[in-house]
């Protein structure tokens, strides 16, 4: 059975309680791995499942775990479900993009990390925040009396979607 399938069977036994003592040391555990990663620059990290899970101070299974969370973060993802300990794997990071998948697992403890200086700096960290609230607003398009209708009628609204509009 793959690492990742191991991992995910391993957290659905677990009770409420035992999840959260589990996740407590697993936020920790993933913490000091960004931290070596952004301290070293290194947004290439290459070797096999094993060699970087205790690099990183993981179990095989977790450090599965931590590929999936960094998955979308790489501009060449993983195949996460194939996972095994011997599985070469390269984890060609994307700063940016790990900067904002941080902002949107609401990971915190991550995303302020001090080792981001030496990355990025604080007005594209900034820009970036922005850009990630911003894609939590909604936005609605107004559509004028005298606008084109949006069912592509070629009518003015007010004469055809909006005709009933008072």
């Amino acid at each position: 059975m793959a690492l990742y399938q191991e991992w995910a069977d391993m957290l659905e036994k677990l009770s409420r309680e035992a999840a959260n003592e589990y996740f407590e040391k697993y936020y920790e555990t993933e913490m000091h791995a960004y931290e070596q990663i952004l301290e070293n620059k290194e947004n290439v990290v290459k070797g096999t499942v094993a060699e970087l899970a205790e690099r990183f101070s993981f179990d095989n299974r977790a450090f599965s775990g931590f590929c999936d969370g960094i998955n979308t973060s790489l501009n060449k993802e993983l195949d996460v479900k194939a996972l095994e300990a011997d599985t070469e794997v390269e984890l060609d990071i994307n700063w940016e993009k790990l900067y904002y998948n941080m902002h949107g697992a609401k990971a915190d403890w991550l995303y302020t990390l001090p080792q981001w200086d030496g990355i990025l700096t604080e007005e594209k960290r900034a820009e970036i925040a922005r850009e990630y609230r911003d894609s939590l607003q909604a936005h609605v398009e107004h559509v004028g009396r005298n606008d084109p209708c949006p069912c592509g009628s070629g009518k003015k609204y007010k004469k055809c979607c909006g005709k009933n509009e008072a």
